[in-house]
């Protein structure tokens, strides 16, 4: 399937616009581990996903990452187009979680369709209000939600996009992407390793028990 496929507004696009995207759209290949975008360097774009997995996070003062968010086949982002929306004051990266294909539309000619083409600005603001509840939610979970709830969510949802329950992920990267410190991880990986909810192996962490999982997620 064809970039058309997989913008969500192209049939609301007039002709001109649509050949004024395909003469400057850039398709990307990069392979898992890969750097894809941080505020610091030139703006990416809008990023539209074919195949793979990104993830989208911030960094605090200190160095430490917290996910926003993760995109699949078909998902859209403005998050690496921070030129196009000024007010969005946020040091977000991207990185390929597995190898990936992904198109992106400079952003120089998305803000200019923003301007003439209500249905791009309509589109435009649906990401980002969508961008932004996601950060609201993030924030109601760090700041009231204690932590082996979110670790046990953050398992079943990753069992859940890998399909499978034993998951090759590091405390490192769990750590990464809840915004803590490894040895906090390692901790609580512990305990429920001794409550039987995991199994923990290097490298690997499996899930032994769903239901109690569930049941703290909850």
């Amino acid at each position: 399937m064809e970039f058309s496929g997989y913008f969500p507004i192209w049939n609301k696009l007039n002709s001109d616009q649509q050949k004024r995207i395909m003469e400057v759209l850039e398709f990307h290949t990069v392979e898992k581990g890969t750097h894809i975008h941080d505020s610091s360097a030139d703006c990416l774009g809008l990023v539209v996903l074919k195949s793979g997995q990104l993830r989208t996070y911030i960094l605090s003062e200190d160095g430490r990452e917290i996910s926003i968010n993760r995109l699949f086949e078909y998902d859209v982002s403005l998050l690496s187009a921070s030129c196009v929306m000024p007010d969005l004051q946020l040091n977000v990266m991207i990185e390929a979680e597995k190898d990936s294909e992904f198109w992106s539309i400079p952003a120089c000619l998305f803000k200019n369709l923003m301007e003439e083409s209500a249905a791009v600005a309509s589109f435009a603001n649906s990401l980002m209000s969508s961008n932004f509840s996601e950060l609201m939610w993030l924030m109601e979970q760090i700041m009231w939600r204690s932590f082996d709830k979110r670790l046990a969510s953050f398992l079943l949802e990753e069992a859940q996009v890998e399909g499978t329950l034993s998951l090759k992920i590091t405390h490192e990267k769990i750590a990464n992407h809840m915004g803590t410190a490894r040895e906090v991880v390692t901790r609580m990986l512990r305990y429920f390793q001794t409550e039987g909810m995991v199994k923990l192996t290097r490298g690997t962490v499996e899930l032994i028990d769903e239901k109690k999982l569930s049941a703290l997620a909850e």
